[in-house]
């Protein structure tokens, strides 16, 4: 299968698309990986890995682990936050926590809305709402992120590292990580099976 060739947006950029690591991406960290592209500009681009998971934390363990509740609230938050994902958001900056999520919750300074239904929000605040009860309707947790410098991004893209389209909020939220993937890549006609036998070509 010859592999689609991406197209970049002119002159617009892409955030708020998904990144789709492509089988000859060269880099292990990324293999497999769908990213959400958060900022993109000439001076270079920020998106969050939505689809690994951090194995060993869970939300109401992280919670508890910063101070943001007690562990008298490990039961409370177990039903309020535990469905709630903790990913491996990116290499860059991997004890920093940032929280994709929904438009339905904002702060004044620090919440940077990417897309219509997608924001961003970086601080302490928004896990106390969310601990709390009174944060957005749907959020995921990632630690960390994926950084590029500038044209960085435009290069690896143009060697078929990675595909860009369009982002499904839906699939941003979606707890079935290990199907995220190839829902991507499904929703845009092709076929994963063809796209991994494709591995290893120039």
């Amino acid at each position: 299968m010859q592999r689609p060739t991406p197209s970049l947006r002119d002159p617009a950029y892409l955030d708020g698309q998904f990144l789709v690591a492509m089988p000859g991406i060269g880099d292990e960290r990324f293999a497999r990986s769908v990213i959400y592209l958060c900022a993109h500009s000439a001076d270079g681009a920020m998106g969050i890995i939505v689809n690994k998971p951090l194995t060993d934390l869970s939300m109401p363990d992280l919670l508890i682990q910063l101070d943001i509740a007690s562990e008298d609230d490990a039961i409370r938050l177990r039903e309020r936050v535990g469905h709630m994902q903790v990913l491996m958001g990116g290499p860059v900056d991997a004890k920093r926590g940032f929280v994709l999520h929904t438009a339905d919750f904002h702060i004044d300074q620090s919440t940077l809305q990417i897309d219509e239904g997608v924001c961003l929000t970086a601080t302490v605040e928004i896990l106390r709402a969310i601990a709390d009860g009174r944060g957005p309707s749907n959020a995921v947790l990632a630690l960390g992120y994926a950084g590029w410098q500038a044209g960085q991004l435009e290069n690896e893209i143009l060697a078929n590292g990675w595909l860009n389209c369009p982002a499904d909020p839906e699939l941003i939220f979606d707890p079935g990580l290990g199907t995220k993937y190839d829902q991507v890549l499904k929703a845009i006609g092709i076929d994963p099976a063809m796209l991994s036998a494709d591995a290893g070509r120039a």
